[in-house]
């Protein structure tokens, strides 16, 4: 008999348990775009970003063509650039530039790229190819948008990561040096050259010790 109401007191619980969660997502689904809309800010508001990732991916599954995802896009990519996510900043940044941006504001877009790159290099001596891939995204955008209002934070981003790659070529130049190799020194002399003539009056990063003896 106890057993008898061991199972079906489990069969209850286990159909409550299935009913309450499938009731639940059925609330989660087929919802008006401005549902959507307004749960993601909520959850930007409290810095539940993973979350706010998977819910402006429902608006965008649902609503495809609806005039809050370009609004949509733009906060939550901001949201991970303050949270220092820049990957992810960049990903919706890459996003908006497919499918929303148009000529008037594209100039914005790929500096706010550039910026988020240029962030993402915290650490003077590591992500070469970042700042590589920078360089050549900040030497594009003088180029195509000569008049942009924001010409001149590329420009400014630009001159910073060249006196950084300089540094940077210069301990290279030094290490051969040391190594007694100078034809070696002398090729990241000449790429100190290029990039920044004064390396003297560059002010190097602090590096704390327990960094410093693997760069």
């Amino acid at each position: 008999m106890i057993q008898k109401l061991k199972a079906i007191l489990f069969i209850i619980i286990s159909i409550y348990i299935f009913t309450g969660c499938a009731s639940k997502e059925d609330q989660e689904y087929n919802k008006p775009a401005i549902y959507w809309y307004n749960k993601m800010i909520k959850q930007i508001s409290t810095y539940q970003l993973d979350q706010a990732d998977d819910t402006y991916i429902s608006l965008e599954s649902e609503h495809r063509n609806s005039p809050l995802l370009p609004s949509a896009i733009m906060i939550i990519a901001y949201a991970h650039m303050q949270e220092d996510e820049y990957t992810m900043a960049n990903y919706y940044f890459d996003e908006y530039l497919k499918r929303f941006s148009l000529k008037k504001n594209a100039d914005y877009i790929r500096y706010l790229k550039i910026k988020t790159n240029f962030l993402a290099f915290k650490q003077q001596f590591r992500d070469q190819e970042l700042l590589q891939n920078t360089l050549k995204e900040s030497e594009k955008f003088l180029q195509e948008y000569k008049n942009s209002q924001y010409i001149y934070l590329v420009q400014t981003i630009k001159s910073r990561l060249l006196m950084t790659k300089a540094i940077f070529d210069k301990n290279i130049a030094d290490l051969y040096s040391r190594l007694d190799k100078p034809k070696a020194s002398d090729v990241y002399k000449e790429k100190v050259k290029q990039s920044w003539q004064d390396t003297k009056n560059i002010e190097k990063v602090k590096v704390p010790f327990y960094r410093a003896i693997f760069e």
